[in-house]
């Protein structure tokens, strides 16, 4: 029953999307017009946790599955995102401190503690929304935020 209602609500994004017709399986980013720019992403969120305790991350930190940090593919390391549960509205501040996911259809990887906060520890993939609340400060191992080559909504 749970399998079928993720499935219902990834449909549902993928259906209600512009151009949906044109995109891939991984939503793409999406700039909303302010007066401050915001940052959406749309697709499904996985977790990992225990297989990887300890194991040095992207950004060189050791992987705590208790953290509230993520893996995401393009945003740079540090950046501060919120990401909303889309099943059960729950909303949660993560740092992108690694890379991933691996499956091309996934677009964030939560460790096990953001799962469980997020509410699908069980469930294992969830529908979400990623909002970009900061980027990290440009220094030597980070530099300047990139610009996504992602479609963008203006």
């Amino acid at each position: 029953m749970r399998n079928l209602v993720i499935g219902c609500a990834v449909a549902a994004l993928v259906a209600l999307s512009v151009r949906s017709e044109a995109r891939s399986p991984e939503m793409k980013m999406l700039k909303a017009s302010s007066a401050s720019t915001v940052y959406s992403q749309f697709g499904v969120a996985s977790w990992y946790g225990p297989e990887c305790q300890g194991n040095q991350t992207a950004s060189g930190a050791l992987f705590n599955e208790n953290a509230l940090t993520c893996a995401h593919r393009e945003l740079p390391l540090g950046t501060k995102i919120k990401v909303t549960n889309l099943a059960n509205h729950r909303t949660l501040v993560l740092k992108v401190n690694d890379r991933g996911p691996v499956p091309r259809s996934r677009v964030l990887d939560v460790s096990m503690g953001a799962a469980k906060r997020l509410g699908f520890l069980q469930a294992g993939l969830t529908p979400v929304r990623i909002q970009i609340l900061s980027f990290p400060h440009a220094s030597q191992n980070n530099p300047a935020p990139v610009t996504f080559s992602h479609s963008r909504i203006n």
